[in-house]
């Protein structure tokens, strides 16, 4: 058809995956100022060219990178099905994989980190990513209303509030493990420490929900 994107060989896919990757661990690593195009295609197998050619730019190769980071969390999410579970279990799978994915993917605690510092100047650029939440507002407030309904949930609640709620309280947890292990003298980065916060975090939401 006239005017549609031209597919690429399996071979340019690979190698377009294989740049996508290695972004993906030097942006983690250095973020977008101190990452180096050199060691993106060296760690790639590639050439600056050929990242070029794919990209454009160390800006684009950013922001395909950031919203591949946000579609692949949208997605396991999306997969946990909340719409057709009981409210309070839709909620509490809910917080639990929030903190569960931040604590295994801390490369996406680093990438938003860091597009913070630049005042979201990139993802501002992207219609894909804000796509990709308006259906998770909705599917929220949809758990809402069933668990108002049932007298379980208060009926005042403001999904967005509750859905950075539910972000904050296991993005600060993974962001700032190291700092607060030291300051408390407890290690937070095992896994006894990760289900002890996971079990506070749940009854957090949940004591906030009831009527």
């Amino acid at each position: 058809m006239e005017g549609s994107p031209r597919p690429i060989s399996p071979r340019a896919a690979a190698t377009r995956q294989r740049i996508l990757d290695a972004a993906l661990a030097e942006f983690a690593l250095a973020g977008l100022a101190g990452a180096r195009v050199d060691e993106i295609a060296a760690r790639a197998g590639a050439n600056k060219r050929m990242l070029y050619a794919h990209f454009g730019s160390k800006e684009e190769l950013w922001l395909t990178v950031l919203e591949r980071a946000y579609a692949a969390k949208r997605a396991e999410e999306h997969a946990l099905d909340v719409e057709h579970l009981p409210p309070v279990e839709a909620m509490t799978r809910l917080v639990r994989f929030n903190l569960r994915y931040t604590a295994a993917h801390p490369e996406f605690v680093a990438l938003l980190n860091q597009e913070n510092i630049h005042r979201a100047a990139y993802l501002r650029r992207s219609a894909e990513v804000p796509a990709l939440y308006s259906p998770l507002l909705e599917s929220l407030r949809a758990v809402l209303r069933r668990g108002a309904a049932e007298g379980l949930f208060r009926r005042d609640v403001d999904p967005l509030q509750l859905y950075v709620t539910m972000l904050g309280l296991g993005h600060f947890w993974v962001a700032n493990r190291h700092t607060l292990s030291t300051i408390f003298g407890e290690d937070l980065g095992t896994e006894a420490a990760l289900e002890a916060r996971e079990g506070h975090v749940v009854e957090v939401v949940l004591g906030y929900l009831r009527p």
